[in-house]
């Protein structure tokens, strides 16, 4: 940008006077924020809406505040998230596309990141005709919530997508398949309320039927129970039983590290080149590609969730999960766990442990009997750490309370008569 160019400034909210300058967004999303809408509506169907939302959304409004209800009327209708830069959102609805923001009031009440909207979030919004805008009004409660640990050090939790059915775990059949990568990445799909489903990528590199199939074994056996597709977006290879798995109005999110070929399958998935792709280096690491996150109607009628490569994977325990993830994609080692001579069993040195006596006996990896301790050892920690938190914000609300208690007796001791 040139330092004599003028700001092109969006405000979000004209009373709070709220403002995002779009020319310090990344060229792709400064594209994304300035397209054309799209002229035409979308039926909600279309967009993954279905009994079960028109129940949560007549619930949602019933439950709206008066004040809420007398502002905004009748003029709230669905709308789906399909693209997100800070507080500015990109929204399909019956009536097309809209630029919207969240409300002064919405914003009031959004106390974490999570609470804020995301792509694939279902919002109530009040269209705004005349400017080609609407106000997002609030969030319909979640069917699932993928998010992800921050890079880092930090515990935060990233929300990634919202309302996903199916987890596609994209890794590529390279160097860089990792099975206890799939462990984790399945964790944090079983957490989100998704179903994980196994994507197995350049299947065209892989020229020995035996190792194709050594492959999908590891898979298998990484996740237990999840369905496994081995496929090439170059040659076409396993992609029809891919696109089978995906039916009208399912909405999957594609999960995976960077150079694994999620944005050459995003590309196969919907028969255009809207996601930028860039070679994979001689060593097998990926190149970011996409760095934002967009919901895409394919033409077989399903909605596809494109995430960023996941640069570090941890495990969160937003919206209270308490680790149920790690049962899931453990279920192998759980089954064996509930056989344990000792309940309070840590399957480590335990005479009569199961897991032990699996892996003694062949049933049992060593290497994903040890995933399993350190995912479970990070889940531990993470709860401790949500634990601390909110004890923390109960001192802090209970200290805001005393002040506003103190100040208001200061207040009648000043103004009692004399």
């Amino acid at each position: 940008m040139n330092h004599n160019d003028q700001p092109q400034v969006y405000h979000l909210d004209k009373q709070d006077k709220v403002e995002v300058d779009i020319n310090v967004m990344p060229q792709a999303e400064q594209e994304n924020i300035l397209a054309p809408p799209a002229a035409q509506g979308f039926s909600l169907e279309s967009l993954g809406w279905d009994e079960r939302w028109s129940e949560a959304w007549t619930t949602w409004k019933d439950a709206l505040p008066e004040a809420v209800a007398r502002r905004f009327g009748n003029s709230l209708v669905p709308g789906r998230v399909a693209f997100a830069h800070k507080h500015l959102y990109r929204v399909m609805g019956e009536g097309g596309e809209s630029l919207a923001e969240p409300s002064g009031q919405a914003r009031a009440a959004m106390l974490e990141p999570s609470d804020w909207p995301c792509v694939g979030d279902w919002v109530a919004i009040a269209p705004r005709p005349d400017e080609g805008r609407a106000t997002i009004v609030g969030v319909l409660p979640r069917r699932s919530l993928f998010a992800r640990k921050v890079a880092g050090d930090r515990r935060d939790a990233q929300v990634v997508a919202a309302n996903a059915d199916v987890a596609l775990l994209v890794t590529s059949m390279t160097q860089d398949f990792e099975p206890r990568r799939l462990e984790r990445y399945a964790a944090l799909a079983y957490d989100s309320g998704a179903t994980p489903v196994i994507v197995l990528t350049k299947a065209d590199q892989v020229a020995d039927p035996a190792e194709l199939a050594t492959f999908t074994a590891e898979a298998m056996s990484a996740v237990p129970g999840c369905e496994v597709y081995p496929v090439s977006a170059h040659t076409g290879e396993g992609m029809s039983a891919l696109q089978a798995l995906l039916a009208p109005g399912i909405t999957c999110v594609l999960v995976g590290s960077s150079g694994v070929g999620k944005s050459t399958l995003a590309n196969a998935l919907t028969g255009t080149a809207s996601m930028e792709t860039q070679a994979t280096r001689e060593d097998g690491k990926g190149r970011h590609t996409t760095t934002h996150r967009e919901l895409i109607l394919l033409p077989n009628g399903a909605l596809l969730l494109d995430t960023p490569g996941m640069r570090e994977v941890g495990v969160v325990t937003l919206g209270g999960n308490d680790g149920h993830g790690l049962s899931h994609a453990f279920e192998d080692i759980e089954r064996l766990a509930a056989s344990c001579r000792f309940q309070d069993c840590t399957h480590q040195h335990e005479p009569g442990c199961a897991i032990l006596q699996a892996i003694i006996d062949g049933e049992l990896d060593a290497s994903r009997h040890r995933s399993y301790l350190k995912l479970q050892r990070e889940y531990a920690y993470m709860k401790r750490s949500e634990d601390e938190k909110a004890r923390q914000q109960h001192q802090q609300a209970n200290k805001q309370r005393t002040k506003a208690y103190n100040a208001m007796l200061r207040d009648r001791r000043r103004h009692k008569p004399k």
